[in-house]
Order: structure tokens, then sequence, then C-alpha cells
């Protein structure tokens, strides 16, 4: 395996993580009070956007040439920390 194809397994296997989590948290949020509940549901439509960005960002990967590799690494690593940071800080609400 060459160093981009590790690199790009290990970013699916995170994201996929974080999907599994976030479809675990979303049944949760389904649990909350009725006002809270449209709040929950208008929260996981921003996170499946970001996940959705997320996915894109590492299909881009997948046909990088060396010379934007480093660059798309630095792209994705910030798409998966804001995808993180925000499902991290969701779930701290629910």
């Amino acid at each position: 395996m060459t160093k981009q194809s590790i690199y790009i397994e290990k970013m699916k296997t995170q994201l996929d993580e974080l999907n599994a989590n976030m479809n675990t948290l979303d049944a949760k949020a389904e649990e909350a009070r009725e006002d809270a509940r449209d709040m929950y549901r208008e929260e996981m439509r921003k996170l499946r956007h970001q996940s959705k960005l997320a996915v894109a960002k590492l299909d881009d990967m997948k046909t990088a040439t060396e010379e934007t590799w480093e660059t798309m690494v630095s792209e994705m690593e910030k798409v998966r920390d804001a995808f993180t940071h925000s499902f991290h800080y969701f779930k701290s609400q629910v």
C-alpha cells in the first residue's frame, strides 16, 4: 500500500466511525422533548452536511497528484477536524 492509500483508508475509517456515532446520537436526539427536538434536527442536518463535505474531500484525494497531495491532506484534516468538533459539541448538548 502506498502512503496515500494508507492515509485515505485511515480517514475513511475515522469518517465512518463519526457517521456511525452520529446515527446513534440522532436516535437519542429524537427521544428529546419536542421543543429541543427541532433544534437537534437542525444540528443533525448541519452535521450531515459536514459529513458529505468530508466524504467529497476524501473522494477528491483519491485522484490527487503528488504535487497536490500535501495541500489536499491539509484541507482534509481541516474538514475532518471541523466535523469532529461539531459532532463533539452537539454530543455534549444532547
